[in-house]
């Protein structure tokens, strides 16, 4: 592995998308509350893990994401039944992909000098049920050489310590950050992994620009409306080098 360029794919908000979840929530809500608690719903998951990182305290990622949604329940004024609750973390297993990740896994799959690896905050198990389990990911499971989880080092992203482990498990020493391509839709997963010296293209399917200002120097190698482009922007830095 360590010969060749590893692309390494946020799972959450980059192949999967959370506002998926609103349809499991619409069950149980109207069409605005479930989109609201959705989205408030991820807010606290992320909210949490940093939370976590600062107090230098950990725990499972299936246990952060329970608690945000009752953090987002409580605060929009509701409460589901345990078997309601139970239920929707068994369809945070079963997100939906973005419409522009076959085609990009499938360039991936012919290009036999990038390996690709999922690297999420979630834990070996919700990783696994989210990628073999998926009715829209499972297909491209085999695309994927390994699942690279933040739980064995205990300490979530953008923390140092969770892409150094990132370089460690794909066999990359220090000075070979810049052989690894994080692919992320969160800003911060973006500043955490090019302030460690790896290469990271930010998705920014809004199409807003960048705009995230907590290190104001560090920007994203490139930045793409779609994943289909990601490629492109690696095989061109890499030619641009040589």
């Amino acid at each position: 592995m360590a010969t060749n360029t590893i692309v390494a794919f946020d799972l959450y908000g980059t192949l999967l998308s959370t506002d998926s979840i609103a349809e499991q929530l619409g069950k149980h809500f109207d069409a605005a509350k479930a989109k609201s608690i959705s989205t408030l719903w991820r807010q606290y998951q992320l909210e949490y893990t940093w939370r976590l990182n600062s107090m230098e305290c950990y725990e499972d990622f299936s246990v952060v994401t329970r608690n945000s949604l009752h953090h987002a329940l409580a605060e929009k004024g509701e409460e589901l039944r345990d078997g309601d609750i139970t239920a929707l973390m068994e369809a945070y297993d079963n997100l939906s992909t973005f419409p522009d990740v076959n085609s990009a896994l499938n360039r991936i799959a012919t290009d036999p000098t990038l390996l690709a690896v999922v690297f999420s905050n979630g834990s070996r198990t919700m990783i696994s049920n989210s990628v073999l389990c998926s009715r829209d990911l499972a297909p491209q499971a085999k695309v994927f050489q390994d699942f690279i989880t933040v739980d064995e080092v205990r300490r979530y992203k953008p923390s140092r310590t969770s892409y150094q482990h990132l370089a460690e498990k794909v066999g990359k020493q220090p000075s070979q950050m810049n052989e690894v391509w994080l692919i992320s839709g969160n800003p911060f997963d973006i500043v955490g992994a090019r302030s460690m010296g790896m290469h990271a293209i930010w998705v920014d399917r809004a199409n807003r620009g960048w705009q995230d200002a907590a290190m104001p120097n560090v920007r994203p190698t490139a930045i793409v409306c779609s994943l289909e482009h990601i490629v492109d922007e690696i095989n061109r830095q890499r030619n641009s080098s040589h």
